[in-house]
């Protein structure tokens, strides 16, 4: 019996090599392979414009839902966790509360004006976080796709009465209003500096103050977007029924689209395919002046046949643009979502948790050396060919807690067991989350992490703020006021229940860890094999935890060797040419002779090979 069995599965595997297909072709855009991402969250980012701050009546309908006795911008360089004096006003001791209300007036001449800050650090395409129209800091609770927010813009007032005489139904009405020609200024000087640039895709649900749902809620059925949402229960004095409505995972500040067997019904539908043309074929100049993709918000509660739809309507318009959804889930679930007819990538949070797990967590969280790389082979095996070479490889976001916070908090639970770190990684949820300043041995694994996350297969992806060294837990203390030098911040004495104090921490941007994110950017910007070379594991070894890999492009080879382990080693590089080479991190040259070359690694540290020029 298993002599047959064998020689059964012997003809099984002639019969499928023998009939392999040919390799499928790749759908992604190329130029995603060679990017490094720079993540914006437009509010925190940068003031340019003091004269477009939010006033108070810019905030209602944001959560929380009261409005506030009194209210004030927040100033850009106050201790994080300080109640300013309006904040005191309020009385509430909700910290979510005083957190949520706050605005810092970033805006989109913000950005504009730090374009040679980013093109310093090398970074090569941008991704802003929601700018539509939006009482919130964070803009996931869209008052409409159509129009960036007022406040984000030089004419609040002025864009707010373009907007009232507008038909939202009919496109022919939308007015450019002046936040949405800076949307477009900020798109073209983007690219003249040879940026790209996408926005961020709320398409699963809106606000309470969209132009929708308020028509909704004041005209119930008689209202032309009587289809639109989900509703439960409509206004009936004879029933005794109040209008109620589904919310995006119970949240009644976001009302979710309606959907059917094709996904979104048609109303939306159809005006989310009309502002999605707006942003990439602006004013129907071509491709050239829009948007070069998109990030999906919460893609997995959206239907397939939506973004399949969706999908091919974005590339009638550009051939070549970029999608990516946020999709936390393991890898397995998130694949029929990379079939080439609905997304390019993935926010990579299965990289950020497979990283972690080898150079940052401790025993017994911490995987092996060839446990990583199994982990790591299988996310590149797992998805058609060109995927794993876009997706956005990140080590933090708007959604999780700072890196350098999660490292020196790394006792207190599994990375990927997202439904409960999550909420571990919350200050106002967990006591025990240190949100103190990551001390010279946490920013040390900072840096250990940005050296694979700038030589590993796909595209890195910087959160706001990491260069330069900001901490904090998960949301809202991982959307803190970006460093900048001519900002003068105060010390952080006070704790996440606003009231009690610790020795001050010092904030200010980390010029070394800021020198070390420009150096491996650099590194990656410069050598085509990191950026979409191929990718072979040369060496993985347990006892000593050593792991090496190279990244090949034509005749260019990169050689990466990580020191996972508390002591210094040794590594011998062979079938190597016989000359000079450099190791680039150090920056120091070496000699290799007989094809071979002896590199010591530091402690916890890294080495990259390349060869030296002629």
């Amino acid at each position: 019996m298993i002599m047959r069995a064998l020689t059964l599965l012997s003809v099984l595997l002639f019969l499928s090599v023998g009939s392999q297909a040919a390799p499928a072709a790749e759908f992604v855009p190329p130029w995603a392979k060679s990017v490094v991402w720079y993540q914006i969250f437009p509010d925190r980012f940068r003031d340019g414009d003091p004269t477009n701050n939010p006033k108070v009546e810019d905030i209602r309908g944001a959560d929380p839902m009261e409005p506030p006795k009194a209210w004030h911008i927040s100033p850009w360089g106050g201790d994080w966790f300080e109640l300013q004096p309006w904040e005191k006003t309020n009385g509430e001791p909700e910290t979510w509360k005083h957190m949520q209300r706050r605005r810092y007036g970033g805006d989109l001449q913000g950005i504009i004006d730090r374009l040679p800050y980013l093109q310093a650090l090398g970074v090569t395409a941008l991704y802003l976080n929601p700018v539509f129209d939006s009482p919130s800091h964070h803009k996931y609770d869209g008052a409409s796709y159509h129009h960036i927010d007022p406040t984000l813009g030089p004419d609040p007032a002025g864009d707010r009465a373009l907007m009232a005489a507008e038909n939202p139904l009919d496109p022919a009405t939308w007015a450019w209003t002046k936040a949405d020609e800076l949307a477009l200024a900020l798109i073209a000087e983007a690219h003249r500096r040879g940026l790209r640039i996408i926005f961020d895709g709320v398409f699963n649900h809106m606000g309470v103050n969209s132009f929708a749902f308020r028509d909704l809620k004041k005209n119930q059925q008689s209202s032309p977007y009587r289809d639109w949402f989900t509703v439960t229960s409509w206004d009936d004095p004879v029933k005794g029924t109040k209008f109620d409505y589904a919310g995006w995972f119970g949240a009644k500040s976001l009302p979710e689209l309606r959907e059917d067997a094709n996904g979104i019904v048609a109303g939306p539908r159809a005006y989310i395919f009309a502002a999605t043309a707006r942003w990439m074929n602006p004013k129907g100049r071509g491709p050239q002046h829009g948007i070069d993709g998109w990030r999906l918000d919460v893609a997995f509660c959206v239907a397939h046949p939506f973004w399949k739809a969706w999908r091919a309507h974005v590339r009638r318009l550009n051939p070549e643009a970029y999608l990516t959804a946020e999709i936390v889930d393991v890898p397995e679930k998130v694949v029929p979502y990379m079939q080439g007819d609905e997304f390019d990538g993935e926010m990579n949070y299965n990289f950020l948790f497979t990283a972690v797990e080898f150079f940052v967590d401790p025993p017994p969280q911490r995987i092996s050396a060839t446990e990583f790389d199994r982990k790591l082979r299988h996310l590149r095996e797992l998805y058609p060919p060109g995927v794993a070479e876009v997706s956005m490889n990140l080590l933090g976001s708007h959604d999780t807690n700072r890196i350098g916070s999660y490292i020196a908090n790394r006792s207190i639970g599994r990375y990927r067991d997202w439904a409960s770190y999550f909420s571990k990684s919350k200050t106002a949820e967990n006591p025990a989350y240190r949100p103190r300043k990551p001390g010279a041995a946490d920013l040390a694994l900072q840096k250990l992490l940005v050296i694979f996350q700038m030589t590993y297969v796909g595209a890195p992806m910087v959160y706001y703020g990491d260069e330069a060294g900001l901490w904090g837990g998960n949301d809202p203390d991982c959307r803190k006021p970006m460093l900048w030098e001519d900002i003068a911040y105060a010390d952080e004495i006070f704790g996440p229940d606003l009231r009690t104090r610790h020795e001050p921490d010092t904030v200010g941007i980390n010029h070394g860890l800021l020198a070390h994110y420009r150096k491996m950017i650099a590194l990656r910007n410069r050598h085509p094999a990191l950026q979409h070379g191929s990718y072979r594991t040369l060496f993985a070894d347990d006892a000593r935890e050593l792991f090496v890999f190279e990244r090949t492009l034509a005749d260019e080879r990169v050689v990466v060797i990580f020191n996972n382990s508390g002591s210094p080693t040794s590594h011998v590089v062979d079938h190597l040419s016989d000359g000079t080479c450099r190791e680039a991190i150090s920056d120091t040259l070496h000699h290799a002779r007989g094809g071979k070359l002896t590199l010591t690694i530091p402690a916890k540290w890294a080495a990259v090979l390349v060869a030296a020029p002629q």
